[in-house]
């Protein structure tokens, strides 16, 4: 009942600050208006290129392979359904982790309040407060998250819509692991913070520099071959392969059922980071669900081992 209570507590005291909600609920959409703004012609040309490459190969001249992806409206729509489709998968890669870290304001503002003084006064186990903020932290970053992923449903559906039921259930079933992998990490990092200051920075840096190590920003085939290789010992790599080749899938269904598109669907999906390799050895999608649960796991070790350190610290103390 006390970790119901605590936890309840802390979502609470969360949507109560209506200007804490609205930002982490809009930082999402911002990134996704950016994205169609900035990105979104690159994407498209992009794919668009490596076509009229692929089919100049193939023993096409240029002016022929333009006018056929020009003229062909089933062609065309599924272009777009594969740059929406990985568009918000970027979207959500980055938002469950950022918003993740938004949520976990509450651990720090009980420090900097001092109700955390209150708390840890009344006979609750130290282990019970570290969890209520865990679950704290996860069930409002699901809540945004799962907001975020209708949106990024409906945005789908009004562009190009190829998703089965079953898609639509794992897509939220790997934003779900996400979240967790976010509340992990985020609760790894803010644990030792104790102003709003540190929280604001951290949450200002995992919010820009995330989608560039995570592969949801720009490919991981854009960087060298060295930072290519460091990038691939980061969970968050992986997690973003996840959720991009399940919001993806029946986009490249549709490709694969395409008399033209279907022979680009495996160096389009290298391409997009679909596909990963460990030093030349091919990542499946199950290992990548491993890599990610596993590291879950191991961050929330951590959190434990954190939590009792500090308890002893202030025992000594």
């Amino acid at each position: 009942m006390t970790l119901l209570y605590l936890t309840k507590r802390n979502i609470k005291l969360f949507f109560k600050d209506k200007g804490l909600f609205i930002t982490s609920l809009i930082t999402p959409l911002i990134i996704l208006f950016l994205y169609l703004a900035f990105l979104k012609d690159i994407y498209l040309n992009s794919f668009e290129s490596g076509i009229i490459e692929g089919l100049i190969s193939s023993g096409m001249n240029k002016e022929e392979a333009m006018a056929l992806i020009n003229s062909d409206a089933e062609i065309r729509n599924i272009i777009n359904g594969v740059i929406c489709a990985q568009l918000v998968s970027s979207v959500l890669a980055v938002s469950c982790i950022s918003i993740s870290f938004s949520a976990n304001l509450m651990m720090v503002q009980d420090k900097v309040t001092g109700a955390i003084k209150d708390i840890s006064i009344a006979p609750v186990k130290k282990s019970t407060i570290a969890l209520s903020y865990y679950l704290g932290t996860f069930l409002v970053a699901l809540i945004i998250c799962l907001v975020t992923t209708a949106i990024g449903l409906v945005y789908m559906a009004l562009t190009n819509w190829y998703l089965t039921f079953s898609d639509c259930l794992f897509m939220v079933l790997d934003v779900i692991l996400l979240v967790l992998f976010g509340t992990a990490l985020s609760s790894v990092v803010c644990y030792p913070l104790s102003t709003e200051g540190q929280i604001s920075a951290v949450t200002a840096i995992i919010s820009a520099g995330y989608g560039f190590i995570c592969g949801a920003y720009m490919p991981i085939s854009s960087f060298s071959d060295t930072l290519q290789k460091v990038i691939l010992f980061l969970p968050g790599t992986y997690g973003t392969s996840i959720i991009r080749n399940v919001t993806m899938g029946g986009a490249f269904r549709a490709m694969e059922n395409h008399n033209i598109l279907k022979n680009f669907v495996p160096s389009m999906k290298e391409s997009i980071d679909c596909k990963l390799y460990f030093f030349d050895n091919e990542v499946s999608l199950t290992a990548m669900h491993i890599i990610v649960s596993v590291s879950i796991i191991a961050l929330i070790l951590i959190y434990i081992i954190m939590t009792k350190t500090n308890k002893k610290r202030k025992s000594v103390n």
